[in-house]
């Protein structure tokens, strides 16, 4: 699995130490063994989680700014889980309102020692922060108007939205909310995926909290 991998990272800008490859194979060692009994994920190889989960959460690494990232519905830790590895250097904080999930990002933590992740159970729309986020991140929380209009109270001022998608409507972004601008579109190449369209949409926020 780590030749696989490092092949698959060979084609990126992106540059692990061996440490950080061999927590991410862990984080997917965990998922693959939980998967069996919480039903985190549709897809059930390594070799394709390593690909649709690992290289899709760490395809937007180039482009996040900021100290401290919201990942918003986590789910089984993406991109937040990855993410995290990658950028030690980055609080990240992963909001999810289901415990089955919460309890796995928990032992996932604890299991690789991730001193920059903290684990939410909460609704997007209860969860109250002491310190707003810098950014917030969604992989298949939700749509572009629903994102913007459920966490714009989470993010601080100058902050940013970074809504990961695949194959983008042009209603989705025609719908995003007054107050909201669309800063970039960025289309990701993920290695391992043929065929499939994905992007990254940047969304500033100027919505008063």
């Amino acid at each position: 699995m780590l030749k696989l991998f490092d092949e698959l990272l060979s084609a990126t800008p992106l540059q692990l130490t061996l440490e950080q490859k061999k927590a991410q194979l862990h984080y997917l060692a965990l998922l693959t063994h939980w998967n069996k009994v919480y039903n985190l994920t549709a897809v059930r190889q390594p070799e394709q989680m390593l690909s649709r989960h690992i290289m899709d959460s760490l395809s937007v690494a180039p482009f996040l700014q900021g100290a401290h990232l919201l990942d918003v519905g986590s789910g089984a830790g993406l991109p937040g889980i990855p993410l995290a590895i990658a950028q030690p250097e980055r609080q990240f904080t992963l909001l999810d309102s289901a415990g089955k999930r919460t309890r796995f990002l928990t032992h996932v933590q604890q299991q690789l020692g991730l001193t920059n992740v903290t684990v939410i159970q909460s609704r997007v729309e209860s969860f109250r922060p002491t310190l707003l986020f810098d950014g917030i991140m969604s992989r298949a929380f939700a749509a572009l108007s629903t994102m913007l209009n459920q966490c714009h109270h989470l993010l601080c001022a100058n902050g940013q939205f970074y809504a990961m998608k695949g194959k983008l409507a042009a209603e989705a972004l025609t719908a995003i909310a007054v107050g909201f601008s669309v800063t970039e579109i960025i289309s990701l190449q993920v290695p391992g995926i043929f065929n499939e369209e994905r992007h990254l949409v940047v969304i500033k926020n100027s919505v008063k909290n």
